[in-house]
């Protein structure tokens, strides 16, 4: 099958590319660079030894989109290409619904006029909003999502809903992702956020390094054990097999939704006491004030992904730990090192 993966040359589209290259499919990646590195390109042809085309465009960009189009004989995408910080998102909420929202149409008009009707999409965990009770299932309505990152996700997820309705050619798989962190096990790619990271696992191995001072933890008077955030961690490698098995569903209409998550949650002091365990590296810290946007404590219910995908994630939270560690201690720069 010839995949396209918008936003490939990014954090969990370059883990993805190499599943895709690996299982034998071609590929074709386009992305803006704003959160994403060539040099991920180069490393991800290096792990698998195998190439792909790369397309500098952003998906706004219909003319140039309509080219890649027209030049490759597209049978399905897989649709990362975002922004995706939820403290930033509050910030700059129009930003958000630019990039994310009128992204996807631009996206969707430009596959249907080549007609592509096949699509994955990157969705997220914060559709089910604050009132949702936990673990998070799939038969959950959309909840009052608390911030812009989370309503940018669920606006997609019924502009693609609405979309397939009226269209049958249209199959949407929508994989609402938990937390994803860790690197390839080569420690040639791995998650490397431009300024300050606003997800914890780059924070806190940045911090490790020496790239940052400390940590800081926002909000420790939560309603959890700790009194900090729990979320639930799955392994990005995990992620990128989850958007492989989901390109089964393609041939199948309509709308498909599975969480993809470990089923358990983790506090952000659990997260650093087990990652100085694991490395036995010293992670300085500080309370912060709690960020906009942040929810206590949530973590999925995975059973469907298992069920239809036959899809579970396989890491420990120890793998996840190890794999960051090797990916920041080799690359202590990141990609701009």
């Amino acid at each position: 099958m010839k995949v396209l993966v918008t936003g490939g040359a990014g954090y969990i589209g370059s883990h993805t590319v190499v599943e895709l290259l690996n299982a034998g499919h071609s590929v074709v990646v386009v992305d803006n660079l704003c959160n994403g590195s060539e040099l991920a390109l180069q490393r991800v042809e290096k792990i698998t030894g195998k190439s792909f085309e790369f397309v500098k465009c952003d998906i706004r960009d219909r003319e140039n989109l309509t080219v890649v189009f027209t030049r490759y004989d597209i049978d399905a995408v897989i649709h990362f290409a975002g922004l995706k910080a939820v403290g930033e998102s509050v910030s700059k909420p129009i930003e958000y619904y630019e990039n994310n929202v009128y992204g996807t149409l631009s996206l969707c008009e430009v596959m249907a006029a080549a007609d592509v009707h096949r699509l994955v999409f990157s969705s997220s965990a914060t559709v089910y909003g604050s009132e949702a009770p936990i673990p998070y299932e799939e038969t959950m309505p959309r909840g009052s999502t608390s911030n812009p990152y989370g309503a940018s996700k669920a606006m997609v997820e019924k502009i693609l809903e609405d979309l397939s309705a009226t269209d049958p050619r249209w199959s949407v798989t929508l994989l609402r992702y938990f937390n994803p962190i860790g690197a390839h096990p080569s420690g040639l790619i791995g998650e490397d956020p431009k300024g300050i990271p606003n997800n914890l696992m780059p924070f806190i191995s940045q911090v490790a390094v020496g790239r940052l001072k400390e940590l800081s933890v926002f909000g420790n008077d939560y309603p959890t054990e700790d009194g900090t955030c729990e979320r639930d961690y799955l392994h990005v490698v995990d992620l990128a097999v989850g958007h492989l098995k989901a390109l089964a569903q393609v041939e199948t209409p309509g709308v498909h939704t599975y969480n993809l998550g470990t089923g358990r949650g983790f506090s952000v002091m659990q997260m650093v006491r087990s990652f100085e365990r694991v490395t036995k590296q010293k992670v300085p810290y500080r309370f912060a004030p709690r960020r906009d946007g942040d929810l206590p404590a949530f973590w999925a219910d995975a059973d469907k992904a298992a069920r239809e995908l036959g899809w579970r994630a396989e890491f420990s939270l120890d793998d996840m730990i190890r794999d960051t560690w090797h990916w920041q201690s080799n690359n202590p720069d990141g990609y701009r090192g």
